[in-house]
């Protein structure tokens, strides 16, 4: 995504912290995130870098969760589209692109 932002100031994303139950302390974790509205502890989440406690108390995280069930969607990263299109799966910069793109 950052490549993308970085290329096509036309593109932006916004972010649904959505934990899965799989990995351990991702709950907390998406919650400090939200906490601090922070890109940086995201990043530093992939890296596997220790995250502080979360220091707000949030229900983001939790309504996140609701609409991914409401919606179907079970893994992550998952994109919704601006026409609704489910995409699920990493893509890279370029196959990002092309389905923003594409009408």
């Amino acid at each position: 995504m950052k490549k993308v932002v970085n290329e096509r100031k036309d593109i932006a994303f916004h972010i649904k912290m959505f934990p899965l139950k799989m990995h351990p302390n991702a709950y907390d974790k998406a919650r400090a995130i939200v906490c601090e509205k922070s890109l940086s502890l995201l990043e530093d989440s992939f890296e596997k870098k220790q995250l502080p406690a979360p220091k707000c108390k949030t229900a983001a995280v939790d309504d996140n969760i609701k609409l991914a069930e409401k919606l179907g969607i079970s893994g992550a990263p998952t994109l919704i589209m601006p026409d609704g299109r489910v995409v699920a799966g990493f893509r890279d910069a370029g196959s990002l692109k092309e389905l923003i793109l594409k009408k």
